[in-house]
């Protein structure tokens, strides 16, 4: 589609996804914020994650755009440039992903409910935590690759990894405001 056009606006690029826009959206979001720089990224892509879980919770089958985000353009050489360093990590991970497995883990009601984890999960990212950003990233990733390939196993791993990542960023928080006597 691109290289008829000579580009893609991000919101062509969302329709072409279809069912897997929303997974896609998510794992797009987390992998920025896994920089080890300092810096706003975490609460940058926190903050547009939580903007999505939202819609997802509100039951939406595809992610809306603002129309100025929308109709940003990326270039025909842009797209084969991801696609030509993304394919061989993707054909590793469909190896290990199965699609139909847990299958009730991956339809629209799962989806929907995915969301809460996700607003969590990007609550998380958001927060100005140094390195706390690895194990939420990760639970984001794996649910969205769960969600994409629609293997509900995968999702499950990723809800479980969720849970150990809020519960690290909770203890982190509640040691930094022990710490800092914030807590009587």
């Amino acid at each position: 589609m691109a290289n008829r056009a000579g580009a893609l606006s991000l919101t062509d690029l969302l329709e072409a996804l279809g069912r897997t826009s929303i997974a896609f959206a998510i794992l797009i979001l987390s992998l920025p914020a896994l920089t080890p720089v300092p810096g706003p990224f975490g609460m940058f892509f926190g903050t547009c994650l939580a903007i999505v879980s939202l819609q997802i919770i509100a039951g939406k089958r595809r992610i809306w755009l603002p129309e100025m985000l929308g109709r940003r353009k990326l270039s025909a050489a842009t797209i084969m440039l991801v696609v030509r360093y993304t394919t061989p990590l993707v054909r590793k991970v469909e190896i290990i992903l199965q699609r139909g497995r847990l299958r009730a883990l991956t339809g629209h009601t799962a989806q929907t409910l995915l969301g809460v984890p996700v607003f969590l999960l990007a609550v998380a990212v958001a927060l100005p935590i140094p390195f706390g950003n690895f194990l939420p990233v990760v639970a984001l990733v794996v649910i969205s690759m769960g969600l994409m390939e629609r293997d509900g196993l995968a999702t499950l791993l990723g809800i479980l990894l969720a849970a150990i990542a809020l519960g690290t960023s909770g203890g982190l928080i509640y040691g930094a405001a022990s710490a800092f006597n914030w807590i009587v």
